[in-house]
């Protein structure tokens, strides 16, 4: 049987899903604990990636701000959170790196974020920005709660702002679910987009109250960020994609998937030389 038949068979006897462990509730704040020692073990090259995203992230709200109102930029910030998490998988790459010794190498985290898994990430930013679209149609089609008042008081915005909320909450479950753990699972393990996002979408409903408080951390540290007029965001962003990729550590088993056969995680953490990680 040739590699080529092994592999096909081994790909076929796969599972559609990776199974996850139940974590508690307060391990968030572990992860953003480590995410924190990441940043102090690579300073140079967290810095240097925090300042890209922030700089990305305030030209977008200025040229909203510039060319609209704050109601545009708002809406273009709520659609760069859904396309954020793509912009951390060089992170994990930093975080891959620390953990199996190696120096850290902004190009190397480059090629993983831009380069080496270039196809399922344009497939999980087709699967993104059509829920994106959807939201859009559907904060369109909100306007029909509208007062038609040229002045409308709290009240009257009553039903307009609960619907608001009550769809946006929706979309953002369904973003924050598929993306929470599937892009660290595509950087770690030789999977497919589908089974990483199904994988996601299991652990977060299996660790409901872990993951709401994850996601509150998320939502204080973009506040802090937006507070900070975007200054913030180059510490904030870095502990987060460092956290979130223990976070994956610590919640997915994907000892069943195949490592990659080259790039940064094709070799165990050295904390693990001796098995799986």
């Amino acid at each position: 049987m040739t590699d080529e038949e092994k592999q096909t068979m081994d790909r076929d006897t796969m599972p559609f899903v990776a199974p996850c462990r139940i974590i508690s509730p307060l391990a968030p704040f572990n992860w953003l604990r480590l995410g924190v020692i990441d940043l102090k073990r690579a300073p140079r090259a967290s810095l240097v990636y925090g300042l890209m995203m922030a700089i990305v992230i305030g030209l977008v709200a200025i040229t909203a701000w510039t060319y609209g109102t704050h109601w545009l930029m708002l809406a273009m910030l709520g659609g760069f959170v859904f396309l954020a998490p793509l912009t951390c998988i060089g992170l994990y790459a930093i975080s891959a790196q620390l953990e199996r010794g190696q120096p850290v190498s902004l190009a190397r985290s480059f090629r993983a974020a831009f380069k080496r898994h270039l196809g399922n990430e344009m497939v999980f930013t087709l699967a993104l920005l059509v829920i994106f679209l959807v939201w859009a149609r559907a904060g369109t089609l909100m306007s029909v709660f509208l007062p038609m008042q040229a002045h409308p008081q709290l009240e009257d915005l009553t039903a307009y702002l609960a619907i608001g909320t009550i769809i946006g909450a929706i979309f953002a479950t369904v973003t924050f679910s598929a993306s929470a753990f599937s892009l660290p699972m595509i950087m770690h393990r030789d999977v497919d987009t589908i089974t990483a996002i199904v994988t996601s979408i299991n652990a977060v409903l299996r660790n409901k109250l872990a993951m709401m408080i994850w996601l509150a951390l998320i939502m204080l540290g973009l506040l802090i960020g937006l507070l900070t007029a975007f200054v913030g965001l180059v510490v904030i962003l870095p502990v987060i994609g460092y956290g979130a990729w223990h976070g994956y550590l610590e919640t997915i088993d994907a000892d069943e998937f195949p490592r990659h056969t080259v790039g940064i995680t094709s070799t165990p953490r050295a904390s693990h030389a001796s098995g799986q990680d």
